[in-house]
């Protein structure tokens, strides 16, 4: 059984997910920097995992290194393509052209 992880560094990831801009995704690596924590990227799929817990986030936005999506979640192809992500193919985001530039 993991660790539990403490709500203040839950709310700061999720303040980072929350600024990803409608039509852009950001990676977890990305996040992970973001917060101060380069080399946590599981971490932040950790947290995500959790996410609807603590309120409602964007966390479709959040894709990995590669633009790869969330096997098995189905409904976060539909979000993104909803707000006009490139598709490389059916799990994949065109990251190159979407990724937020914060």
């Amino acid at each position: 059984m993991g660790r539990m992880l403490d709500e203040d560094l839950i709310y700061e990831i999720l303040s980072v997910v929350e600024e990803i801009p409608e039509g852009r995704v950001a990676t977890y690596g990305q996040i992970a920097r973001l917060t101060g924590r380069d080399r946590n990227a599981r971490l932040v799929g950790r947290v995500l995992g959790m996410a609807e817990f603590y309120g409602e986030y964007p966390c479709h936005r959040v894709v990995n290194h590669a633009g790869r999506l969330v096997p098995g979640w189905k409904e976060q192809a539909y979000l993104l393509c909803r707000e006009g992500v490139p598709m490389k193919d059916d799990s994949h985001v065109d990251i190159k052209s979407c990724r937020w530039e914060c």
